[in-house]
């Protein structure tokens, strides 16, 4: 058995759309933050959101990185 050849033309859109789907996925979590009541669970989103803006910073950076390819 042959291994795929490694394709990496359109790794820029699918990293642009995981970027684009991480950021509705905090506006979500946002909004979710407005109906809990709990503290704890509003902790754990913002803390979520922090790591999804990390991630954000990170992916964005892989496009700046592909499109110098």
């Amino acid at each position: 058995m042959r291994a795929k050849p490694d394709d990496r033309k359109d790794n820029a859109e699918k990293l642009q759309k995981m970027v684009q789907d991480t950021i509705e996925n905090m506006h979500a979590a946002e909004a979710s933050i407005e109906l809990t009541d709990s503290d704890q669970q509003k902790q754990q989103i913002q803390a979520k959101n922090e790591r999804r803006a990390e991630s954000i910073d990170a992916m964005r950076d892989e496009i700046k990185d592909e499109a110098h390819k």
